[in-house]
């Protein structure tokens, strides 16, 4: 990968929908030279996909919630299990195993404490994998280029 790779990747971040033909433009290549560039980058796997960024809030899920997650034991099959309930609840979209004094880190986004409380009680709470849990409620993001 070169600066030029690196040049692509920053704009198709920024903007997944960009024509073959603006991104070539923007990075100083011929249309052909940027779009074997780019297949290039997909078929090595950089480029895992493509994704709409999404008005959480415009679809009822307004509120984002960090949470910690202690597991009570150290053992693989407690991730294991802990990830996979992670996986089936809709409220949870990313869930991350983290070093430090937990085992996960959650980013949880729920439309209003009422579903928050639900989904603490009634889906982590019912976890017997789970010995604690500390929730930090988001109250902005200045940058966020999760897409």
């Amino acid at each position: 990968m070169d600066t030029i790779d690196s040049n692509i990747l920053r704009h198709l971040q920024r903007d997944g929908r960009v024509t073959n033909l603006q991104l070539a433009e923007r990075v100083g290549l011929s249309p052909s030279a940027c779009l074997r560039r780019v297949q290039a980058l997909e078929a090595a796997g950089v480029i895992k996909g493509y994704r709409a960024v999404l008005d959480r809030a415009q679809l009822g899920a307004g509120l984002t919630i960090f949470v910690m997650v202690g597991l009570a034991g150290q053992l693989k099959r407690d991730a294991l299990a802990f990830e996979r309930a992670m996986a089936e609840a809709p409220e949870v979209l990313e869930c991350h195993n983290i070093t430090g004094s937990v085992e996960f880190l959650l980013r949880v986004e729920v439309s209003d404490l009422a579903a928050y409380k639900h989904f603490h009680s009634d889906v982590l709470g019912t976890l017997s994998q789970v010995s604690s849990i500390t929730s930090h409620v988001c109250l902005g993001s200045s940058k966020d280029l999760r897409a």
